[in-house]
């Protein structure tokens, strides 16, 4: 599927079991469709006046991170969702590209601040660690998890993959979607039961995705 008729769907939604947010008034596919694929509440929102949710939000079911381009969307989201929505200071605004995070753990970007690695583990209520995907500090880009299992760019190393796999505590695997493309984060959006995904993903690229998230 495609939303807004770009393929990236992992730039405009986030996802987690409990919850799915996507833009305001998007185009491509019915809401119904999403959540029966996700099998989770849909709730359309902006993030600082946004449609790019993915690049700009990470989350999990205790909260969401959020830049610091503070407006009533995060009010709005706090209050709909139940969860907390916390602020990450200082000059990076693209939360969803540096945080990679399920239920039990976030590895974060090296380029975030300590005062932003005690907010996500309070926000997220989990463990982190500082790591890279493949040698990029754009990890929320260069990988997507759930609570089943994470999928990462395929230049990923080997002492990478672990360090994530303990952190997240889950089992990872490297692939690409959308006919090649290795930032996974930004082609696909998944929860525990489900995954979304670009029109040009292969059927190759398909199988990797669920085998890797843990549907097969």
């Amino acid at each position: 599927m495609n939303l807004n008729r770009i393929p990236y769907v992992g730039i405009f939604s986030l996802a987690t079991d409990d919850y799915m947010i996507v833009p305001r008034r998007f185009r491509g596919v019915s809401e119904n469709k999403i959540s029966e694929t996700m099998g989770t509440k849909i709730f359309q929102s902006m993030v600082s006046q946004s449609p790019l949710i993915g690049i700009l939000s990470a989350g999990n079911k205790s909260g969401i991170l959020v830049p610091d381009l503070i407006d009533t969307d995060e009010e709005t989201l706090e209050e709909q969702l139940g969860v907390n929505v916390s602020i990450i200071p200082g000059k990076h605004t693209a939360i969803g590209n540096l945080v990679l995070a399920n239920d039990n753990g976030a590895i974060v970007s090296p380029n975030l601040p300590d005062e932003a690695m005690s907010i996500i583990k309070d926000t997220l209520n989990v463990e982190t660690e500082r790591g890279t995907v493949a040698g990029l500090k754009s990890v929320g880009s260069a990988g997507v998890a759930t609570n089943k299992g994470v999928l990462l760019h395929p230049d990923t190393k080997e002492e990478e993959l672990k360090k994530i796999e303990n952190t997240l505590k889950i089992h990872g695997d490297i692939g690409t979607a959308l006919g090649g493309v290795k930032y996974v984060g930004a082609c696909i959006v998944a929860n525990s039961t489900g995954a979304l995904t670009g029109e040009n993903t292969t059927g190759p690229e398909l199988g990797r995705i669920e085998n890797s998230l843990g549907f097969i």
